[in-house]
């Protein structure tokens, strides 16, 4: 069986902005748009254009600079939003306009305040109206984690006999299990009449931590587009993190999903998006944390010493990043400590080892950390072999 190709729909720029504090200008979107399409992502979806004349002029500067991603723009149900996402995304070469209506009772009866028959006109009007702009229309049913499937399955059919060429089925609140989830979409590709047509979408937030194992068993089930943002950043606890399901999908052969996503570029794409949206990246981040690669343990330093695959499943090299990390504290072994003095050219032989792995000890025991300017101190120590 050939592997099914994944797009990776990046809302870094619209979802990954709506964390508190942080805030880019036109400039500093269009480079992070530019680096996203050089990463091989296939949809970037670019601002929400109606929320401010800041975000319309983005998503349209954007919209006239990528020439080979897909450039969205994000509207409610609303004849004003869908009109000024269309404008927006004059220029683009390939646009899309994402519209969409909350479907699950909580929604509909306290957000709304309305009731289903009236969200499902809305529905079929919001895609009538965007597809009469662009041919790529997404449609999304907010909350549909919540949502019961029987009617999420109707809204979606609906939609597609208006003219969406994508359903996105968002796990809003990040409340459904990996198991649920991945059978709310096996539910839409067996219920919905025309959904081979369509592409069918993943769109998990991390509330409990599910983001990445929801997608993942979304795609499991049928999804072939994957919603996510750069270090997992988004509302509240976040998104699913791009670089987490890439690596997934790419460690994991058996799922027999890829995407055209470089991943030699995650760990620089990390660092660029961290320093300019200002949002710090955890040290144990998965994939791009600074921990990622990094070993302190005594028994796991050895292990990766003599063999990198003991203790971990990616080579580095792979996700941008040059070298495993030996990090010595007072956890360290002899191996680490040897290891570490032949980077810094000392080849020490077993008697100076002891002598200077005591001093180690020591040091280690006062600092968090020992770095190379105190083991060339301690490398001193190296000749004082008892004869």
């Amino acid at each position: 069986m050939d592997k099914q190709k994944i797009q990776i729909f990046d809302t870094t720029l619209r979802d990954g902005e709506q964390v508190p504090g942080c805030k880019l200008d036109t400039a500093e979107k269009i480079e992070v748009a530019l680096r996203l399409e050089q990463l091989g992502v296939d949809v970037i979806e670019a601002g929400f254009p109606i929320s401010s004349p800041g975000d319309f002029e983005s998503v349209h500067s954007i919209a006239r600079v990528i020439r080979e991603a897909t450039v969205c723009g994000l509207s409610r149900a609303v004849e004003k939003d869908i009109i000024t996402a269309a404008e927006a995304l004059k220029g683009a070469v390939r646009p899309r306009i994402h519209t969409g209506i909350g479907t699950s009772d909580s929604h509909v009866v306290h957000k709304l305040q309305t009731t289903r028959e009236k969200v499902v006109e809305r529905a079929i009007a919001a895609v009538k109206l965007a597809k009469s702009f662009v041919e790529d229309v997404e449609f999304y049913a907010e909350d549909a984690g919540r949502t019961d499937n029987q009617f999420l399955a109707y809204v979606c059919e609906e939609a597609l006999k208006a003219g969406a060429t994508v359903l996105n089925i968002p796990d809003t609140t990040g409340y459904c299990l990996p198991d649920e989830y991945g059978a709310k979409i096996k539910y839409l590709k067996e219920n919905v009449k025309g959904v081979h047509k369509a592409t069918l979408s993943t769109h998990c937030h991390n509330d409990l931590g599910l983001a990445t194992a929801n997608s993942i068993a979304g795609v499991i089930h049928g999804a072939t587009q994957i919603e996510c943002t750069i270090n997992g950043i988004g509302e509240r606890a976040g998104n699913t993190a791009l670089e987490e399901i890439v690596m997934v999908m790419r460690q994991h052969p058996d799922l027999k999903k890829y995407t055209d996503v470089d991943t030699t570029m995650l760990s620089a794409m990390s660092a660029y998006v961290s320093d300019t949206m200002r949002v710090p990246v955890q040290p144990n981040k998965a994939i791009v944390g600074a921990n990622a690669f990094a070993h302190s343990s005594g028994i796991h330093q050895d292990g990766v010493i003599k063999n990198r695959e003991t203790y971990e499943i990616i080579d580095p090299k792979d996700v941008g990043v040059n070298n495993s990390s030996i990090i010595l504290t007072a956890r360290s072994g002899r191996a680490a400590l040897a290891y570490r003095m032949k980077n810094i050219g000392y080849e020490l032989t077993r008697d100076e080892l002891d002598i200077v792995y005591d001093s180690f000890l020591k040091v280690a025991d006062e600092k968090k950390e020992v770095l190379d300017d105190d083991l060339h101190q301690i490398a001193e120590l190296r000749h004082k072999v008892a004869v």
